[in-house]
């Protein structure tokens, strides 16, 4: 059963290449990241991650000083982030 959960996994990321590594959520909610996508991804002690929305899928992103060295400009030419932070600040009051 769990090697067909994966293929539908796989399936549905449209063609995306991805390596299937499988985790068990413990009755806190806590999950292990493998070794491996640890040391890949510079996930330590303290690293905070990002959990994301898509489509029907939940995305964690290691929220490391090189993940955010890439966002540096990725704004750039677009709408101020300060304008749409204050938007939706009024919008929660």
């Amino acid at each position: 059963m769990r090697a067909s959960i994966l293929c539908l996994v796989a399936s549905s990321l449209r063609g995306a290449v991805l390596k299937t590594q499988v985790s068990t959520v413990t009755t806190k909610g806590q999950l292990v990241i493998p070794a491996k996508l640890r040391r890949k991804y510079a996930i330590r002690k303290g690293t905070q991650v990002a959990f994301l929305e898509e489509e029907n899928r939940l995305v964690l992103q290691p929220l490391t000083p090189e993940f955010i060295r890439s966002l540096r400009g990725s704004l750039k030419g677009g709408p101020s982030a300060l304008k749409i932070l204050l938007k939706e600040r009024k919008r929660e009051l």
